[in-house]
């Protein structure tokens, strides 16, 4: 009774393995398509709005999922002068920011390289300049969703077999 408890057990664990590695490949294009619809928002607030930085964060924070939230809501905090971070330039909150709550996000490394390059230009240029920026990282993010969409198609369901295989192996090579 013990050993088939345990080659449940086993079995479970090997399978939760490999849906979670497909749920990372399914949330990819996901949350590059909240980014590029945060970045479509961040693009109006500042050429028909003409709202503040700071304020356009964080209306764009309130309208995106979890983590992209708390990431522009803590770029929005840090350049509205409410917190210790006082004298920051928007690239500091920006990067700060980024390398903080990356981690949490299913993106990868190109993405990252993206978005840290929009915050080195946002603040720092005219309005016209910015919005040229946002469009350039929007493209390359659109580029980015294209492949991360392919890698969903070629290894979502190649993971979740392989984790149901490789404890299916297992409990073999115990038996």
């Amino acid at each position: 009774m013990l050993k088939f408890a345990g080659i449940l057990l086993i079995l479970f664990a090997g399978t939760m393995i490999g849906f979670v590695q497909a749920s990372r490949y399914a949330a990819r294009p996901r949350q590059i398509r909240e980014l590029l619809h945060a970045l479509q928002r961040l693009e109006t607030e500042i050429s028909y709005g003409q709202t503040h930085l700071p304020e356009a964060l964080q209306r764009i924070a309130g309208m995106v999922p979890q983590p992209l939230s708390s990431l522009f809501a803590t770029i929005a905090h840090s350049l509205s002068g409410d917190s210790a971070g006082l004298g920051e330039t928007v690239r500091e909150c920006w990067e700060r920011a980024i390398i903080a709550y990356w981690p949490a996000t299913a993106m990868k490394k190109a993405e990252k390289e993206a978005i840290l390059r929009l915050g080195s230009t946002l603040g720092g240029s005219g309005r016209e300049d910015q919005l040229k920026h946002i469009r350039l990282t929007m493209i390359q993010l659109q580029a980015e969703e294209l492949s991360a969409r392919d890698d969903q198609n070629r290894y979502e369901k190649l993971s979740r077999s392989l984790g149901m295989l490789g404890a299916a192996l297992v409990v073999i090579l115990m038996i």
